[in-house]
């Protein structure tokens, strides 16, 4: 899988992991897929903020 490839699927912005300085292949991998998928966390955030209403 490619980097860029993965960003992409996590829906974070071209270049948001890929265009960090200093960071091969593994590293960008690496840091994907450590990261929190943002529709994910948006739609996990919204669930708790109506919980009780």
């Amino acid at each position: 899988m490619t980097a860029p490839f993965a960003e992409w699927l996590m829906g974070l912005e071209p270049g948001w992991v890929t265009k960090v300085p200093g960071l091969n292949r593994r590293d960008h991998l690496k840091a994907i897929g450590n990261g929190v998928c943002p529709a994910q966390a948006f739609t996990a955030y919204r669930h708790l903020m109506t919980v009780g209403e």
